[in-house]
Parts: C-alpha cells; structure tokens; sequence
C-alpha cells in the first residue's frame, strides 16, 4: 500500500500525483464504451457543479501525464458503477467490503474489511489530503483522488459500500466513491454530512455510512432516484450499524440488482451485528480486529478459487483520530497504528 501527503491548492495536488504517475510510467486503461462514455461526460457535469475543485486536481493530473481530462475524468465517474455490468468490460469490476460503527458510553470505533480481486492490493493507498479551504482527511483507496472509505480531522468517517444497479436506472451523478471523497472534505459532522448528501445527484445503488465522534451514526441507502436513512440498532451495551453489498431495509430491496447475497454479505452482516456484546467486553480494538479477522463468524475467508479477498482493513477511533490498518487480508497481516491524521 503506497503512503502519500497531498497539500495546497486542488490543482497543484493534481500535479504531484501527475509527476508520481510520470516517475514510474504509469498508464491507464482508458478504453471506455459508447454508454461508459456518455455517463461519464455527464456525470462530470454534475461533479464540476458540485465539486469544481476536485475536477481541478483530475485537471493537474490530466495536464500532468497528457491525458485527455474528460476521457479520464469519464473513466473514475464509471469506477464503482457501471464497471461491472458491461460483459465487454475488462478487468470485470467486482466488490465486496463490510463497513461497520459501533459505541458504548465511552467510544465511538468504526471497522472496514475492503473486499476486492487481489490484483488490486498492491496498488491501494493510504492518503493524508490537506487541501486549501477544506478540511484534512485520510483517504483510503483502491483508486485514486475518489476513495472506499475515510476519516477527517472532526472525527467524521465516511464509508461505502457497492451494491448492484440495474443498466437502465444508472444515472448522471457521482458514483459512491466521489461521495466518500466530497463528505470527508466538506462535512463536519454525520448531520451536515446527510445535509449535503441529500444535495448530490447519484448516479447508482450504493450504501454510504457515516459516523461521527458525538457517537451519531446512519447508513444512507442511495439509489439513483432516492435515499433512505437506516438508524442503528440499539442495545443494553451500545449501538451499532453495519453496512454490506446489499441493501438492507424492506423497502429498498426491490432496487437490489443482485440475488442478496453478494460474497456473502448477509453471513457477514449478521456476523457483525452479533458480535457486538462480545466486541465490547474488554479491549474494543483489539475485539474488533477478531472480528474483522473472522474469529467471530465468517468475514474474509474467501476460498482461493473465487479470486477475491479482503485487500486491506481499517480501524478508525473517532475520538482521537488513531487509525488502525492491515495492509492485506488481517488474517496474514497486522494491523499497524496510524498517526498521521493526528498529526499537522
């Protein structure tokens, strides 16, 4: 997992990562279809109303490599929805991922398992973004500039999780991790985060978590053409929230375009929201690296043939901003203790 800082002016960030690209002559496989094309041209649109500065940082890379920016810009707006669902697409995107939040009277801790093909894995990031204007984050993804998860400076973090879209409900907007990108630099809090959400065009299926360090926490389950609050589940011993690749109330199963069941989402949701009271009987990071190890019931122990597997896990303590990561499946890897963000 590359480790970088990127500080200033959204442009100027752009450049670096430019330059970085350059050093190490990489390319992009910028072979998009007529429909990928079409979504993304206007799906940038939407993102340059939304969020001008962060086109500004695709701009730096663009200028940067010599890339054509609305091709490429078109390209991550495709990234996470409408990657997958096309059989001429190559590499066939898949994800899985568990997101979860949890807190008793003392702590707020939230816990990711980011599931993906393992070609993916050495090239995820862990990024500590100090953008002008806005605030600082960590950042962590499987792409770049956009993002599956993360923590900002107030204590918020932002998750998503992919859940299938029918071809034909896709529209022009930001796919889920644009929106984990925009929350984690503009919001304050889970409320301010719901606040601008709700403002945001999406443009497929996807579940957003957000949690704060006053202990609020909801998922948002995101369709193109509607969203809907999911509460915690309350308990004697604390309250928890858990995300997966399908969604979970009634209501909004008729817009799951999957059988329900996505790498065994349910088996892994129910694994998390049972494992709570024993997550909270005695040291609560430690009980949740079990959990996202698997000792509490299955989380990432995919068979070697499916070719798919937990490509890292996070820890984020909301109160004081530790992060807490595996860089790999968490059950080869230890998790490692993070202090950037605490850090200016």
């Amino acid at each position: 997992m590359y480790h970088l800082r990127l500080k200033g002016k959204h442009y100027e960030m752009g450049v670096k990562r430019g330059k970085i690209f350059n050093k190490f002559n990489i390319t992009f496989p910028l072979d998009l279809d007529n429909f990928q094309r079409k979504h993304g041209y206007e799906s940038e649109k939407q993102l340059q109303k939304f969020f001008p500065e962060v086109c500004e940082e695709i701009n730096g890379v663009t200028d940067t490599i010599k890339a054509d920016y609305q091709e490429f810009s078109a390209w991550l707006l495709c990234m996470g929805c409408c990657m997958y669902n096309l059989e001429s697409n190559v590499p066939v995107e898949v994800r899985g991922c568990t997101a979860f939040a949890f807190a008793d009277d003392k702590r707020i801790i939230y816990g990711r398992n980011n599931d993906l093909p393992p070609y993916l894995r050495d090239g995820s990031k862990s990024e500590i973004y100090s953008p002008a204007g806005a605030n600082r984050f960590n950042l962590t993804t499987s792409s770049f500039i956009n993002g599956e998860e993360g923590l900002n400076e107030h204590g918020l973090a932002v998750s998503m999780t992919f859940v299938n879209t029918k071809l034909e409900a896709i529209k022009a907007g930001f796919n889920s991790c644009f929106i984990v990108r925009y929350l984690l630099e503009k919001a304050k809090s889970t409320d301010h985060a719901i606040t601008l959400l709700n403002e945001l065009p999406i443009a497929s299926n996807c579940n957003i978590l957000l949690a704060d360090k006053s202990g609020k926490m909801v998922v948002v389950e995101c369709t193109p053409s509607l969203k809907q609050l999911r509460r915690p589940i309350e308990t004697r011993c604390g309250k928890i929230i858990c995300t997966v690749n399908n969604f979970t109330s009634e209501n909004m199963k008729q817009y799951d375009y999957s059988d329900g069941n996505v790498y065994n989402s349910v088996e892994r949701y129910n694994v998390v929201i049972k494992s709570l009271p024993d997550i909270l009987q005695g040291d609560l990071i430690a009980n949740t690296q079990k959990l996202l190890k698997g000792e509490y019931g299955f989380m990432c122990q995919y068979e070697k043939e499916l070719n798919f597997e937990t490509v890292w896990s996070s820890i984020f303590d909301l109160d004081n901003l530790n992060i807490y990561r595996a860089e790999g499946s968490p059950i080869k890897k230890k998790f490692k203790e993070d202090k950037r963000l605490c850090k200016k």
